[in-house]
């Protein structure tokens, strides 16, 4: 009777284990794939940043050697991503041949002028940052004018301001949702042995002493669920490389460092918060109280 009794218990452990491990992989996953369209969106948006063009036109009177050294000043600025130097000979060609026509041939002379085409860090796409730069080089003494599309920063801002609070809304939620979930069900698996925590503490065991070992348990089933989370991400992020290879997830190392570290910590420091407060609500139960 009593083996039956002990196998029926350990079925329970085990179930319970069990249990835990999967609710923990699959909230860490959640997070996983949520950190990854967070770490990603980012690099897109800062890619499609930094595809704007800052575009500054010479004036005639402006030598080749001062256009070489200009665009060499420019390219040391710390806003300044690339630097491309289109001459008006070579801006004729290519209008000419948008038009389909060759419009110097009846104008006579070329009216467009050099320019050089800035290509902005992400951080400085920003209507204040593009206006500060606006405002700077019209006053330079080689520029005749500066042009850049401001509605198109103003839109792109807003939206991506807009996607951003989202984003962050929708972490703090799922996040919110792990916690409660990883902390129910490492709650449930300690309330399991409540007895056994009050019969040691009967006995003069400490509440650090008892606590201890579930701990470190909760610290083995959260790294145990941690991996399986990790290997499920790893598979959805092989998958989305070979239907987008353009996003190159799976070249991107500090992505991936990012991720399996930050799954890591949250198992890490979720699993040890949640036992530690759980067992020390059944430390501090009266007797009676083990029974509700």
């Amino acid at each position: 009777m009593s083996t039956k009794i002990e196998t029926y218990q350990k079925r329970r452990l085990i179930s319970s284990y069990f249990s835990v491990v999967i609710s923990i992989a699959l909230v860490l996953f959640m997070v996983g794939i949520l950190g990854l369209v967070l770490l990603k969106s980012k690099k897109v948006t800062n890619r499609i940043k930094e595809k704007v063009a800052f575009t500054l036109f010479l004036k005639d009177d402006v030598t080749k050697s001062q256009i070489d050294g200009f665009r060499k000043a420019l390219q040391e600025e710390d806003f300044a991503n690339r630097i491309i130097y289109t001459s008006k000979t070579r801006a004729a060609k290519n209008y000419s041949k948008e038009l389909g026509e060759d419009f110097l041939s009846f104008l006579g002379k070329n009216p467009l002028k050099n320019g050089i085409d800035i290509y902005l860090k992400a951080d400085y796409v920003t209507p204040e940052s593009m206006q500060e730069l606006e405002d700077r080089f019209v006053k330079n003494a080689f520029v005749a004018d500066v042009s850049y599309d401001k509605p198109l920063i103003n839109l792109l801002t807003k939206n991506i301001q807009r996607m951003s609070f989202w984003l962050l809304v929708i972490s703090a939620f799922f996040g919110l949702i792990a916690i409660l979930l990883i902390n129910s069900s490492i709650r449930l698996s300690i309330y399991a042995k409540r007895f056994n925590i009050k019969t040691m503490q009967m006995v003069g065991a400490t509440k650090s002493f008892i606590r201890r070992p579930f701990i470190w348990r909760s610290i083995k089933l959260g790294l145990t669920g941690a991996m399986i989370a990790i290997l499920g991400l790893a598979a959805v992020m092989y998958y989305v490389d070979q239907y987008a290879p353009s996003l190159r997830i799976l070249q991107d190392y500090a992505t991936i460092g990012y991720l399996v570290t930050g799954i890591l910590v949250v198992s890490l420091l979720i699993t040890w918060i949640s036992t530690f407060f759980a067992a020390q609500r059944f430390l501090n139960l009266k007797t009676d109280e083990l029974y509700y």
